[in-house]
């Protein structure tokens, strides 16, 4: 007689967004008594309709920790040279810590252009060149918002990361390749997967944890999961339905995984939060 494992412990994002944010807005508090304000400038070309959903929410975050938020929108026929110069002002202003361009951005304006643009002191998505040197060496600066939410989720369940190893399936510069660090500087071995991997199957199923995030529905299933390995799932896609979910088979993996992550509600939360998190130790920075 075979028992069957019980279901996958959920890591909620929503929760420990919230248990972070209250702890943010403590810190700002007390920079605010020593006359300084976080500020974040929030720069959004063109009109598409996710990206006002996901700039909306980060202005939001702002204010409801108490911090100055610029929220600056700009017509998709903006040339790349007057957002440049934008951003070289927003550099320049002593009240915003962190400035964020919401891509992707149009098509005539180079996105890698945008990103180096921004002062690596300002870059608070840590997408610069600077701070994905600063990650790889080890040195203090900017971590990518959502493989830093990632990161917290293991910690809020007190995962020990030494010694596992870790596969992560997507090598993106904003996901993928900062995950793979993350995880190695904390001495897991790790494993990364992308679109021309041989049997992905066969990796995944030795994976202690499993970072999903590529942007295709049902990438893991149950039949890829070590039974109570962790299940980080970083998608955002569209079922059937039209219904938000993942990369993975939520309902099957959560019957072998020991914990998972939900869709919506899991990393999404996450990533806004490290986005103030981020904008917080720029202004401390400053403030010193």
């Amino acid at each position: 007689m075979t028992t069957s494992l019980p279901d996958a412990q959920i890591i909620d994002g929503v929760a420990l967004s919230k248990q972070l944010r209250l702890h943010v807005t403590e810190r700002a508090r007390a920079l605010k008594a020593r006359g300084i304000t976080p500020g974040l400038a929030v720069i959004l070309v063109g009109e598409n309709p996710a990206s006002q959903v996901y700039v909306r929410n980060k202005v939001k975050g702002c204010e409801d920790c108490g911090f100055h938020s610029v929220l600056e929108k700009y017509d998709a026929d903006l040339s790349e040279a007057d957002l440049l110069a934008r951003i070289a002002r927003l550099n320049a202003d002593p009240a915003i810590h962190g400035i964020l361009v919401q891509l992707p951005v149009p098509k005539h304006i180079d996105a890698t252009k945008v990103i180096e643009a921004i002062s690596p002191e300002k870059d608070v998505d840590g997408f610069h060149v600077a701070s994905a040197g600063a990650l790889m060496t080890g040195m203090p600066g900017f971590w990518p918002c959502t493989p830093y939410g990632c990161m917290k989720m293991l910690e809020s369940v007190h995962y020990d990361l030494r010694g596992k190893h870790a596969v992560v399936i997507g090598r993106s510069n904003i996901v993928g390749k900062p995950m793979a660090l993350m995880l190695l500087q904390k001495s897991a071995t790790v494993t990364i997967c992308h679109s021309a991997t041989a049997n992905l199957k066969a990796i995944t199923l030795q994976a202690d944890v499993i970072v999903a995030a590529v942007g295709k529905r049902n990438v893991l299933t149950a039949d890829m999961v070590k039974p109570g390995a962790v299940v980080l799932d970083v998608g955002m896609n569209r079922n059937d339905e039209g219904k938000l979910c993942g990369d993975v088979d939520f309902e099957g993996v959560r019957q072998v995984a020991g914990y998972i992550t939900p869709v919506p509600g899991g990393v999404g939360p996450m990533t806004i939060t490290m986005l103030l998190v981020n904008t917080l130790e720029s202004a401390e920075r400053a403030a010193r």
